[in-house]
């Protein structure tokens, strides 16, 4: 009804029948986050500007057939694990595991069928004075090669008057790994701007990062200091500022596409700031994750569409994206992504939107 935080209506239909509901979850003035049950994404976050106006900050698709059509992970919930595993191998209790393989030589994103292709439940719709949706999905024993059942409850919550919150919680019946992240592409000019995120100013808050290989898989060595490399991003910098340095790196990655190394506490804290300079929108990223992938979308290569129909291209958005490290089944030098029965995964992130005059 008029003037509720939150409503739902359904957004599309899967090809079995189901349907895929929307909800959308209201902040102060315009803000609002728009969530869909498929793959848990989110398909629209609506921010302010310096200006008073409200624009969608996130790539994605306005119809449902696009999300259908095209693996791009916009917006997506991803798992059972994010990022990379080398060769799609891992052993756990001694035991091997063959993971598919969907990216190169490697597993990425959860394998060929992963949670962002699922239809999620809802379990819970609060409309309280922080409206919050609950999603659930219960990944059987073997989905993917993964062992174990995994049981996942996701709440994405409006959390201050321009703030989103997401709280992941898994919970398995015998040991497995996971690594939950939500992958949404941003673009604080606008989703439909068509202004690249290059000149979009970035903070992280870290002191090292993973160095990769040309499959993205970190090298066998420790976390490199950031001091004095292309990889810098302590003081807000430019995106592009040193994307197209002659870099090892940058060309690994295809420009920026590594993981930086936040603190490693476990406690909600901020991990980076992005600013956009025309809207004035900044967006405050707070993560209890020990790690944080920077990726300036170096893939998106103008073979779909997106929201107002226009065509996606390298450096319309970025993604930054919370999680453990890359390859962490096989580093026992790095965050553990084990869970045992009777532990219970926790991730939190928070996306808060503030204005500063252009």
């Amino acid at each position: 009804m008029a003037g509720s935080k939150i409503t739902k209506d359904v957004f599309g239909t899967l090809p079995d029948g189901r349907n895929v509901d929307r909800i959308v979850l209201r902040g102060e003035g315009g803000f609002e986050a728009r969530i869909i049950t498929h793959g848990a994404v989110i398909q629209a976050l609506i921010a302010p500007d310096a200006n008073g106006g409200y624009d969608d900050v996130v790539l994605g698709h306005d119809a449902f057939a696009g999300y259908l059509a095209e693996r791009k992970f916009f917006g997506a919930t991803v798992g059972r694990y994010a990022n990379r595993i080398a060769q799609g191998q891992f052993s756990l209790d001694g035991e091997a595991v063959q993971l598919p393989v969907n990216n190169g030589p490697n597993a990425l994103h959860g394998g060929l069928d992963g949670f962002d292709r699922k239809l999620w439940a809802i379990a819970e719709i609060d409309e309280g004075s922080e409206p919050g949706v609950t999603l659930t999905y219960t990944s059987p024993h073997g989905e993917e090669n993964y062992p174990g059942q995994l049981d996942v409850r996701l709440t994405y919550r409006v959390t201050g008057p321009t703030e989103l919150s997401l709280i992941m919680e898994a919970r398995t019946d015998r040991p497995t790994i996971v690594n939950l992240t939500n992958h949404s592409f941003f673009n604080l000019e606008g989703a439909t701007s068509g202004r690249p995120i290059l000149d979009h100013k970035l903070t992280v808050a870290a002191e090292h990062f993973l160095a990769i290989d040309p499959t993205a898989i970190p090298l066998p060595e420790a976390p490199r200091a950031l001091a004095g490399t292309t990889f810098d991003f302590r003081s807000a910098r430019a995106v592009g500022e040193r994307i197209r340095e002659n870099d090892q790196q940058l060309r690994n990655g295809k420009g920026y596409d590594h993981t930086y190394c936040l603190a490693r506490d476990g406690k909600l804290s901020l991990a980076a700031r992005l600013e956009a300079p025309r809207s004035g929108r900044i967006m405050e990223l707070l993560t209890n994750q020990p790690g944080l992938q920077v990726y300036s979308g170096n893939y998106l290569d103008g073979t779909i569409s997106g929201k107002g129909g226009k065509l996606i291209r390298q450096s319309d958005a970025m993604c930054l994206e919370p999680h453990i490290w890359p390859n962490s089944p096989n580093r026992p030098d790095f965050p553990s992504p084990r869970l045992d029965p009777g532990q219970v995964y926790r991730h939190h992130s928070v996306y808060r939107f503030v204005t500063r005059t252009p």
